[in-house]
């Protein structure tokens, strides 16, 4: 997940911090889509 952030981050894409799922111990962040949309990253 951290990665996949830095790779967003490179293409200059603002993520939330990346945090944890607390009931899965599952890392996930969010940023948005060109149109402002919310978009989800969650660990499989």
């Amino acid at each position: 997940m951290d990665a996949s952030a830095v790779v967003l981050a490179a293409h200059g894409v603002t993520c939330e911090p990346v945090r944890t799922d607390e009931f899965t111990g599952k890392k996930f962040t969010f940023f948005t889509d060109p149109d402002g949309l919310p978009l989800e990253l969650y660990e499989a």
